[in-house]
């Protein structure tokens, strides 16, 4: 039977956090959901859509009675947010993350919960899209979307199963890695391609011609830049708690342009249709192994 929580509280109630308090209750295995953050009127508009039942002013207003924290906001905000309701969190209250990065997260708990630290287990769910604000979030948005947890040595097994438990509540499919091989991973897959977008994006903006360049954009440029109107701060946030990794993954990638640049420079017709298959072959074999396609 699945676990019911009297009262969870999201902290950034935006698309992924504003998703998680609709997921729970359309699940029906949470009594109340609390809503906090920065904007008065990103919250009030939260409640008014029914994505949160309570605004909260302050973290000792929130966290009476909670039975879980989830903070949603951009990773660069998580230490301040930590350490502001670090002395109202109860023994009995779990906190887990949102965030795109977690070595860096997993740095700023240790330093702002102290020896609360195992009531904290870091989450990433991979899932979201290019729009912002609880007016976009969705109660299907983690149906067969991965999570990935990377739990504490501090975390309990009971701490853990709990979070497990509330995301596949939510319809996610969780898995588990330590936060150093999370953020490797994660800096190839998602944080590389969102900087291209961005890059390329800017690059088009900053030329004299830009507005006949964009008049004249299509389907191939729409798509590859989809994820460029994605949140800018929260994105500013990653890149930053992510860039050894992600410097890494942006070299591998220039060398990877440099081999383009000769193949074409040369009118290597063979090397470059080998290029182009190997990659359509693997990008079509990646579609085939996942549910769904979800960017």
């Amino acid at each position: 039977m699945p676990k019911q929580f009297s009262r969870v509280v999201i902290a950034g109630v935006g698309l992924i956090g504003g998703s998680f308090a609709l997921a729970l209750k359309a699940a029906g295995v949470v009594n109340q959901v609390v809503g906090i953050g920065r904007t008065r009127a990103a919250l009030d508009n939260a409640k008014r859509l029914g994505v949160i039942d309570i605004v909260a002013d302050s973290w000792v207003e929130a966290l009476k009675g909670a039975d879980l924290v989830l903070l949603a906001m951009p990773v660069g905000q998580m230490e301040n947010s930590l350490r502001e309701l670090m002395p109202h969190l109860g023994s009995k209250t779990l906190v887990t993350d949102a965030g795109s990065t977690k070595s860096d997260v997993v740095v700023a708990a240790r330093a702002a919960l102290g020896e609360k630290i195992g009531q904290f287990v870091p989450a990433h769910p991979i899932a979201g899209g290019e729009k912002s604000g609880a007016d976009a979030a969705t109660a299907t948005l983690f149906n067969d979307r991965r999570v990935v947890l990377t739990p504490l040595v501090e975390n309990s097994t009971d701490a853990v199963e709990t979070v497990r438990g509330i995301w596949q509540q939510c319809g996610a499919r969780v898995s588990e890695l330590t936060p150093e091989t999370h953020d490797r991973i994660f800096a190839a897959v998602s944080h590389l391609p969102h900087l291209l977008a961005f890059a390329l994006v800017d690059e088009f903006a900053s030329r004299e011609n830009a507005d006949e360049l964009f008049a004249f954009a299509a389907g191939g440029f729409r798509d590859f830049t989809r994820i460029a109107s994605s949140h800018p701060e929260m994105w500013r946030d990653i890149c930053v708690a992510n860039r050894q990794a992600l410097l890494t993954e942006l070299d591998a990638y220039m060398s990877q342009l440099m081999h383009a640049r000769v193949l074409l420079a040369s009118a290597d017709t063979v090397g470059l249709e080998a290029m182009f298959t190997t990659a359509r072959k693997r990008r079509d074999d990646w579609l085939e192994s996942i549910p769904s396609a979800h960017g």
